[in-house]
């Protein structure tokens, strides 16, 4: 079954916001990512050591259901206002199933960054749909997610 999440984007202060909700939802972080563990690609910013320390992604399960995830924005994206800086984190169970969502949801829109399989083992995408909301499609790979 497909789930939605929502993604929040901060200027810098990821870490911190996430500590904060940690303790409010008393639970445990599933992922910490830091864009230090980025490989270097042609066409990567180079960072320095305070920009390597950011949250690159973040995810904080609240229930068996829910999850609140994030990151810090780079220098490389957009510029945060308050009101962007969140998406929609949809996340479907097969690769056909999210190449269809990711297809419709970008229908006279705007793709940010094309669904494809990255480096930290997920199909993923961004897209800003035609009202302007920002979407992320994110199929976890394993060895046995099908096709």
């Amino acid at each position: 079954m497909t789930t939605v999440n929502i993604y929040l984007t901060f200027e810098g202060n990821c870490r911190e916001a996430f500590e904060f909700y940690k303790k409010v939802f008393k639970t445990e972080f599933s992922s910490v990512n830091t864009f230090g563990e980025m490989p270097t690609q042609h066409g990567t910013p180079v960072l320095t050591e305070e920009q390597k320390a950011k949250i690159m992604h973040i995810t904080l399960p609240i229930s068996n259901q829910t999850t609140i995830m994030g990151c810090d924005s780079g220098n490389w994206g957009p510029r945060i206002i308050q009101g962007n800086n969140f998406s929609i984190s949809v996340h479907p169970t097969n690769k056909s199933e999210a190449d269809r969502i990711f297809l419709a949801l970008s229908e006279n829109g705007e793709i940010t960054m094309p669904i494809v399989k990255t480096f930290w083992n997920s199909y993923f995408g961004m897209l800003k749909d035609k009202f302007g909301i920002n979407w992320m499609v994110n199929l976890n790979l394993t060895p046995t997610s099908p096709e």
